[in-house]
């Protein structure tokens, strides 16, 4: 028995009559005359009493029908209630976020969900990149927002691409707008512990470059070290997402490293588990256009995906 062999029966049933069925059920009258010849058949029994004014239900008819009813009631729901999930999804999203994307991006991403996905319930983790990566491995969050070399970006979403600073307090050298990298050692860093996405980042490029650091304090709290280079205690190397409300109000001066860049991939990672959930997949494409947003308004200084595969495009045209 099919699903459209019952509602087939229900419509000649409900009509009447199979001329009646047929062009209420656009359907022709040979096809639905087969169809429930071929359930009598398969039931072993007749179901409908056909005679020159129409069709009349046998007992095992009249049973048939209440159970087809009641089924086609239940496939309406199913379709109507995953219908809705879809058009306005439902449920809980944890997202695991760094310190420093989070500074920039919660609030906006709060403010544009609340809005855009009222029935989806937001949990943010906000922690150092090391312990995030760890706790999303674990299985902890249904979407993080993660930290990758370029040369290694994963099979993860790239967000966009930022830049590595010296960080210091404002009225202390280096007062150019540029430092080359073999000249950091000079400056006495507090930096997040060797375990953390950010420290290995520039870590592989100073060693790739043979220059060194002057590490004095290994801190995984990035307000404590915003407040260190505040102090005037200690300079840190980090991206302008993560110290942007600081450098805004003057208390920070970011200096570009260069001779070469240290750069980061940000990328959006989604659990494996998760990947066909309604709401994961609404709030991801709502991430990703938030990340557009501030980029473009210029409250999030990164480098878009399709901005950096022009400009790499148009470096290798002019080589």
């Amino acid at each position: 028995m099919e699903f459209r062999q019952l509602k087939y029966f229900v419509g000649v049933a409900e009509a009447g009559s199979f001329t009646k069925a047929a062009a209420q059920l656009n359907v022709a009258q040979s096809a639905l005359s087969l169809h429930v010849r071929q359930m009598e058949e398969g039931f072993g029994t007749q179901l409908l009493i056909r005679d020159r004014t129409g069709v009349t239900l046998t007992s095992a008819g009249s049973k048939l029908l209440n159970h087809a009813r009641i089924i086609l009631d239940q496939v309406s729901r199913a379709e109507q209630e995953l219908t809705s999930k879809v058009k306005s999804p439902s449920g809980e999203v944890t997202i695991g976020i760094p310190s420093g994307a989070a500074r920039v991006m919660v609030a906006e991403l709060l403010a544009i969900a609340k809005e855009r996905l009222p029935r989806v319930s937001l949990k943010i983790v906000e922690g150092m990149s090391g312990p995030v990566e760890e706790w999303m491995a674990a299985g902890r969050f249904n979407i993080a927002i993660l930290y990758k070399t370029v040369e290694r970006p994963g099979d993860a979403e790239v967000l966009a691409s930022e830049e590595f600073c010296l960080v210091g307090p404002p009225d202390q050298p280096p007062f150019e707008e540029t430092i080359r990298l073999a000249d950091l050692h000079a400056y006495p860093l507090a930096v997040p512990m060797r375990v953390n996405n950010v420290r290995r980042s520039v870590a592989d490029v100073v060693a790739l470059h043979g220059c060194t650091l002057d590490v004095r304090f290994e801190v995984d709290s990035l307000s404590s070290i915003i407040s260190m280079v505040m102090d005037g205690k200690a300079y840190s190397i980090l991206t302008p997402s993560a110290i942007q409300r600081e450098v805004c109000l003057g208390q920070i001066r970011i200096v570009r490293i260069v001779e070469p860049a240290i750069t980061r991939t940000v990328v959006l990672a989604v659990n494996p588990k998760d990947e066909r959930s309604v709401e994961v997949n609404a709030v991801r494409a709502l991430i990703t256009e938030v990340v557009h947003l501030l980029a473009e308004s210029g409250k999030w200084p990164t480098i878009l995906p399709e901005v950096a595969s022009a400009s790499r495009s148009r470096v290798r045209a002019s080589g």
